[in-house]
């Protein structure tokens, strides 16, 4: 049995199927980020109280380079999700909703990327 209604059904519109796992990624990230974030404030720390080799010597620790880099993949997406449901919920025009979902993944993408690349650069050249 259908329980659309016919219009909801000649414009195909129903169960996306993906709202679930779209709303539980965003709890996997955020309670992910509370434990993350100790080591971001650490580093933030030592960025700005220690001398820059202590720092480095700090990150490269395969710990702390690897929460650093779980903090920084976790933040990325879990803002790019936000985002994503708040142009879903305030943008009517199907074709910008969509421009504007595609910007900010990519977005997002771009800036985790560079802020991989400096982890690593930093460890490299360090």
């Amino acid at each position: 049995m259908d329980y659309r209604s016919p219009l909801a059904r000649v414009r195909g519109l129903g169960s996306a199927k993906a709202g679930t796992s779209h709303w539980w990624m965003q709890r996997v990230t955020a309670v992910a980020l509370i434990p993350l974030s100790y080591w971001l404030i650490t580093f933030l720390n030592l960025s700005l109280n220690a001398p820059y080799q202590h720092t480095v010597e700090w990150l490269a620790t395969p710990l702390n380079t690897l929460c650093i880099v779980a903090w920084v993949l976790a933040v990325f997406y879990h803002a790019a999700l936000g985002l994503q449901v708040v142009i879903e919920d305030y943008i009517a025009a199907e074709g910008i909703k969509i421009v504007a979902v595609w910007t900010v993944n990519l977005s997002f993408l771009l800036l985790a990327l560079a802020a991989l690349i400096a982890v690593f650069r930093t460890l490299l050249i360090g």
